[in-house]
């Protein structure tokens, strides 16, 4: 498969007055995951240039399970909302930055101006 989950459609509206598909889950190691562009709560718009508005939920499947090798999908990336985590954490994880990403651009910017100092001293 394609290593993700949908839910939604005409039949099983997943949004109130919405009858749109959406990613539900991500299977780990799956080949969405490892593709790395597809995200939880995405809408798919189409798959392969089929538009999926106004499908029954398992008329979307069944589109899915037929994509073939190579896919396409249209997606329209879900609305971060202003306030609170999206999505779930695992244990161990942090949102923003690594550290790493901070220092190593800092130490290398400070190492920097130090030789520029010294070799700016040597010359007076």
């Amino acid at each position: 498969g394609l290593g993700f989950n949908i839910v939604g459609g005409t039949d099983q509206q997943y949004i109130a007055n919405d009858n749109s598909i959406y990613v539900s889950w991500i299977k780990k190691d799956g080949a969405a995951y490892l593709d790395g562009r597809l995200q939880e709560g995405d809408k798919i718009l189409a798959i392969n240039g089929k538009d999926l508005k106004d499908l029954r939920h398992k008329d979307a499947v069944e589109l899915f399970r037929n994509a073939g090798y190579y896919v396409s999908l249209k997606i329209q990336r879900r609305l971060q909302p202003q306030n609170g985590p999206v999505g779930h954490r695992g244990a161990g994880e942090s949102g923003g930055l690594p550290l790493a990403a901070i220092l190593v651009p800092g130490l290398a910017l400070a190492a920097t101006a130090v030789w520029i100092l010294l070799r700016y001293r040597q010359r007076m």
